[in-house]
């Protein structure tokens, strides 16, 4: 039996540090479970996008999708290979699949869509070989739990995560010295202070770990001691959220507060921050305008309808809905604003600048011409939507 996993052209931002060389948890496990249970496997082959070089019939192709608004690049890919293999058994699996099932399976024209988790190949370890040389990848993404108790109305996790499960150790399945937890609330886990002290003591070829955690922290769940416990297990970049109002400052202030005083700096704590949804643009100015006088950066998070299909949102054109999903409370400009804003204010944040100026980003001048600049961007100030340019 031949099998051929494919992940769809993508059209990940290029200076995004995790998605650069973007890591198919799902497909590899799939590898790690035909190659361990199913007999007969001749050959398994790991593709991105569209290629014309296989050198064998698959049997079975396995297509992964994420966010719903790429379901072309998913029916793009589905479609080539059901062109290049008629015969060939196609199954459609992932976030677009188990959130949209009935529209993947017109969409992409598959055999079969595949929804939620794969609840035998969770058991196995991703098949790194296929990806990179010895098995060795320079950095390896990893569960120590699955769910959220949430039930956000902009996110899909819990229904496609529907039965939240907590490991009681993840120690045998590092592979790299760089982890990036992909669970959806880390921090919910029964055996959070068990997992954070293995990690305090872990290391991979005799050298320590270093861990990030992709979707945050659950910042009602931070306590003083689970603070202090993920600066000794060497977590960087925490980022925490602020779905809600302004008037729940008080308790992001405290927040982070907890973290600096466990050792972060402010510089390098994130807060995620919705827009293009229920709050309006000024509530939104008045949220960043807050993290500027706490001194962290910004996790901007556009939202999308989880149903959206689409996406063609380009930052240099006016834009309406038939391009990318606008709020009724937004506007295309408010839009494009608020992430301009957020994109300076965290340069500032990052270098210590009391102001940002396009002309000064790549220049190293005296502190009195800069007092001099033309263009200065304040932070602390609501920016008129003239700005935008």
């Amino acid at each position: 039996m031949n099998i051929l996993l494919v992940v769809p052209d993508f059209p990940f931002a290029r200076k995004s540090k995790n998605h650069h060389e973007f890591i198919p948890i799902g497909l590899l496990k799939l590898a790690s479970y035909y190659r361990s249970e199913v007999s007969g496997i001749d050959q398994i082959k790991l593709v991105r996008g569209e290629v014309n070089n296989i050198d064998f019939t698959p049997d079975l192709i396995l297509v992964t999708s994420l966010f719903t608004y790429w379901s072309e690049y998913v029916a793009k890919s589905t479609h080539y290979y059901r062109g290049v293999f008629p015969n060939s058994e196609i199954i459609v699996g992932g976030i677009y699949a188990s959130l949209m099932p009935d529209h993947c399976k017109q969409n992409t024209n598959c055999d079969e869509v595949f929804t939620g988790l794969h609840p035998e190949a969770e058991k196995f370890p991703p098949e790194y070989d296929l990806m990179f040389e010895e098995n060795d990848p320079p950095m390896q993404i990893i569960h120590a739990s699955r769910g959220c108790f949430r039930r956000c109305a902009f996110c899909g996790t819990w229904k496609i995560e529907k039965k939240p499960s907590d490991k009681k150790s993840i120690l045998s399945e590092i592979r790299s010295n760089k982890l990036i937890f992909y669970d959806n609330n880390f921090l919910q886990n029964s055996n959070i202070e068990s997992i954070l002290d293995e990690l305090k003591e872990a290391t991979w070829k005799n050298r320590k770990i270093t861990c990030e955690s992709q979707s945050g922290f659950d910042g009602r769940l931070i306590t003083t001691h689970l603070a202090r416990s993920l600066k000794e297990a060497r977590f960087i970049n925490p980022r925490i959220a602020w779905d809600g109002e302004y008037s729940e400052h008080k308790d992001i202030e405290n927040q982070i507060r907890i973290l600096t005083e466990a050792g972060y700096k402010n510089e390098d704590i994130y807060v995620f921050m919705i827009y293009n949804w229920s709050q309006t643009f000024t509530d939104t100015e008045k949220k960043r305008q807050k993290c500027w006088e706490l001194k962290v950066q910004i996790a901007d998070c556009r939202y999308r309808p989880l149903n959206q299909t689409f996406d063609y949102y380009n930052a240099k054109l006016k834009q309406t809905n038939d391009d990318y999903y606008i709020h009724p409370n937004w506007t295309d400009g408010e839009i494009k604003q608020f992430r301009k804003n957020v994109r300076r204010q965290n340069i500032c944040v990052r270098h210590g600048f009391s102001y940002y100026s396009r002309d000064l980003e790549h220049k190293l001048i005296n502190n009195h011409i800069k007092q001099l600049t033309e263009d200065a961007w304040y932070p602390d100030e609501v920016t008129s939507l003239i700005d935008i340019r």
